[in-house]
């Protein structure tokens, strides 16, 4: 089976990606790859795509990373009805019961007048 998916080339902290049909089973750095079909650039967000190869390879039955799927949607390739997108995740504390907006609210200390009346009451009545 084929798949679509990105190889990683330039150099430390700057990355460059070319975008390749490959053997599903293989390393990504294998260096077997079928055909190249574009390449992208994150830092720049620089895109060269061979759509019609992309396409081509789609209807044969090449399976696209999730991020390759992502990049050839925004750039108008029609994706096959066959592809499913991967389920969004959904980030799940820990420990939920701890965190502060979990905690009950703590009324704060406001004194009434009926608080300030009591003890001047209480001591008049014992003098």
């Amino acid at each position: 089976m084929l798949a679509i998916r990105m190889q990683r080339n330039g150099r430390a902290h700057y990355p460059t990606y070319r975008i390749v049909v490959q053997e599903s089973q293989r390393h990504p750095l294998s260096g077997r790859v079928v055909a190249e079909v574009g390449n992208y650039n994150p830092a720049t967000k620089a895109l060269t795509l061979d759509k019609e190869l992309v396409e081509k390879y789609l209807s044969n039955g090449a399976q696209p990373s999730s991020r390759v799927a992502f990049i050839l949607k925004k750039n108008g390739v029609k994706l096959p009805k066959w592809y499913k997108e991967p389920a969004q995740k959904k980030a799940v504390a820990k420990h939920a019961d701890k965190l502060r907006k979990n905690q009950p609210k703590e009324e704060p200390a406001v004194e009434t007048a009926e608080a300030t009346e009591t003890p001047a009451e209480e001591t008049s009545a014992e003098a």
